[in-house]
């Protein structure tokens, strides 16, 4: 099992923890410390198994988008998209649980155009009004004759958003693009006249769900 970096440091500090409290149990001889010991493991392996980073395939193709983000498609909406797609819109917004694998994906092969930070609110990621007032990454990514802009909001729990993506390096769709720490949400601006494939309460894999097609 692979392992994000961003993760590394906390997995390996849980693991100090929960054996310091198996020796803590040991040397005191008590049930009761034996049952903290107990707990303090299954908080190290949970911290693990939310840094998992497993590999992903799927279909690939220049008119495919896939998911970037594990998690439940909760909107599908048409909206405006000033900053990178230049006006109307269709967002798909995905929302991850603590329990999703939070390493996010590109969802298109292309150039990175645009990166933006918007340091904001920390609202209930399943929100509406998450997308506009939470802490948020954009990244936008030109694909062919289309800009597709992908962005990372933070949750209630969510306080870390990392972003891989530089200005003008070219991405594969697929590949890693970042992560978001305890639960969070990431949402996908696709040109008007894409075609959405998903449905609503869809559950995604980042990297392998198809979420629709660009315009022909």
């Amino acid at each position: 099992m692979n392992f994000a970096r961003e993760g590394l440091l906390f997995i390996a500090i849980a693991a100090v923890v929960a054996a310091g409290g198996f020796g803590f149990a040991i040397s005191r001889r008590s049930w009761g410390l034996w049952l903290a010991a107990f707990v303090l493991l299954l908080l190290a392996l949970w911290v693990a198994y939310f840094f998992r980073d497993p590999e992903r395939t799927g279909d690939r193709g220049p008119s495919l988008v896939v998911a970037p983000a594990d998690g439940k498609l909760i909107m599908i909406t048409d909206v405006d998209e000033p900053t990178f797609i230049g006006g109307r819109a269709v967002r798909l917004s995905i929302f991850m649980n603590v329990f999703n694998v939070h390493v996010n994906r590109y969802p298109v092969d292309g150039v990175v155009k645009y990166i933006l930070y918007n340091k904001g609110k920390f609202f209930n990621a399943a929100a509406e009004k998450s997308s506009l007032e939470n802490e948020q990454m954009s990244v936008g990514v030109e694909t062919g004759r289309y800009r597709v802009l992908v962005r990372q909001i933070a949750g209630l729990i969510a306080r870390r958003i990392v972003t891989y993506s530089k200005l003008g390096e070219k991405v594969k769709q697929g590949d890693r693009m970042g992560i978001i720490r305890f639960g969070s949400r990431v949402d996908v601006f696709l040109p008007v006249g894409s075609t959405v494939r998903a449905k609503l309460g869809d559950a995604t894999t980042a990297g392998v769900t198809i979420l629709g097609d660009l315009p022909k």
